[in-house]
């Protein structure tokens, strides 16, 4: 973009390719705003140039070419003359103050500064543990001095700095537009690229950058199902990045806890609350994580409750007299009827009584169907949290209805 700067009325001076402009202000002359024209030097061998134009003279001028001279304090290095031209340009030129002189056409000239940017950024690693990552930066900003054309004395061009960390793939880095050397606690869990990057008031930017290949363990894992009855068997997936040894902790004192990484299925025969931790370590780095599962590993109490009637005529709906239980050891049952003939009789555990459905109604596991009417029924079971339920509660009697 070419931006035109109106020196006086009648000329015009422009910097093609330039990033933006700012105006001198000479403390003896306050009320003169020369340009600043300001490249940005991306790569490292910017130059400048500067078009100069007559719009309102008769005709053609001439155009006599200056540079500034820290020596002499004044436009006294001469570039150039072209004769005879509506437009004159000055290239290749290097950071510095430039006149030109239009004569002939239109007698006047005009002044313009131009200033080389290029910002300076470093990235580096200054320290790594397992548990942090600390990042070092440095940067700077460019000087540009234009001169008091009156006396030669060196005026600073204001300018600011600012900076920016980030990395790639993102990460988490503490305060990355505040803190030049910033400390993480929370390292990343890929590699990543680390990259500083430095933008001044002029919008020239620099950047840089460092590959870090991170050590860092962390355990995490899956439990499922996490409830249920005794025996519930519970399976644990591990989800570790990084890890190449294992210690699971299951929170029942058992002692099989398991050094494998899917150690399979663990069974929790007591109810009650499990607390589940895995810890993990890298061999080469040996960086030690750990996490232990927020939700508790819940096994259900043992329960017994028995139904008073049951309909066993085969629409599937209450058809076995069955109890309802919860972690239960083993179980045994016996069916009577009122002139004490046993109709019904079952004991198990483990498996069996997992699989058991109740008396579905004939006599003894028969073909024979029990009338309607009273039963009398025995039950007698241990829970797996050492209850016993063998009580007059659990004698008593049941309807049969078909």
């Amino acid at each position: 973009m070419i931006l035109l700067v109106p020196a006086i009325s009648e000329a015009q001076l422009s910097a093609p390719g330039m990033s933006t402009v700012r105006y001198t202000s000479y403390p003896s002359a306050p009320t003169v705003k020369d340009p600043v024209f300001i490249y940005c030097n991306d790569s490292g061998s910017q130059k400048g140039l500067l078009n100069a134009s007559s719009s309102g003279g008769t005709g053609p001028s001439n155009f006599s070419w200056y540079k500034w001279s820290n020596t002499t304090k004044s436009f006294s290095v001469f570039l150039k003359t072209e004769t005879g031209v509506l437009t004159s340009s000055s290239g290749d030129l290097d950071e510095g103050g430039y006149k030109v002189i239009l004569s002939g056409g239109i007698d006047t000239s005009f002044t313009g500064w131009i200033f080389i940017d290029k910002p300076f950024a470093s990235a580096a690693l200054q320290n790594f543990t397992c548990d942090y990552v600390a990042l070092k930066g440095k940067i700077a900003i460019d000087t540009f001095y234009y001169n008091n054309i009156s006396n030669g004395i060196p005026v600073k061009l204001p300018d600011g700095v600012r900076f920016l960390w980030s990395s790639d793939p993102s990460s988490t880095i503490p305060y990355p537009d505040f803190l030049l050397n910033p400390q993480t606690f929370d390292p990343p869990l890929v590699d990543v690229t680390y990259k500083l990057q430095v933008t001044d008031s002029f919008g020239c930017m620099s950047q840089s950058s460092f590959f870090y290949q991170t050590i860092r363990v962390k355990a995490d894992f899956t439990a499922n199902p996490d409830n249920g009855e005794a025996p519930l068997g519970v399976t644990f997936t591990d989800n570790s990045v990084r890890a190449s040894t294992y210690k699971w902790d299951f929170g029942d004192k058992d002692t099989t806890n398991s050094t494998l990484r899917d150690p399979g299925e663990h069974i929790y025969y007591k109810p009650g609350e499990y607390s589940v931790k895995l810890t993990v370590q890298n061999d080469v780095s040996f960086c030690i994580d750990s996490l232990r599962l927020d939700k508790k590993i819940v096994v259900d109490p043992s329960e017994l409750h028995i139904p008073n009637v049951f309909t066993p005529n085969g629409d599937g709906i209450n058809d076995n007299f069955m109890v309802e239980s919860k972690s239960l050891r083993n179980l045994s049952m016996e069916v009577y009827s009122r002139s004490g003939l046993k109709v019904y009789s079952f004991i198990g555990d483990g498996e069996k009584l997992k699989n058991w459905k109740g008396w579905d109604g004939n006599i003894n596991s028969s073909s024979a169907k029990a009338t309607p009417g009273v039963y009398f029924y025995l039950i007698k079971a241990y829970g797996w949290d050492d209850i016993n339920y063998d009580s007059k509660e659990y004698r008593g009697f049941v309807y049969l209805y078909r």
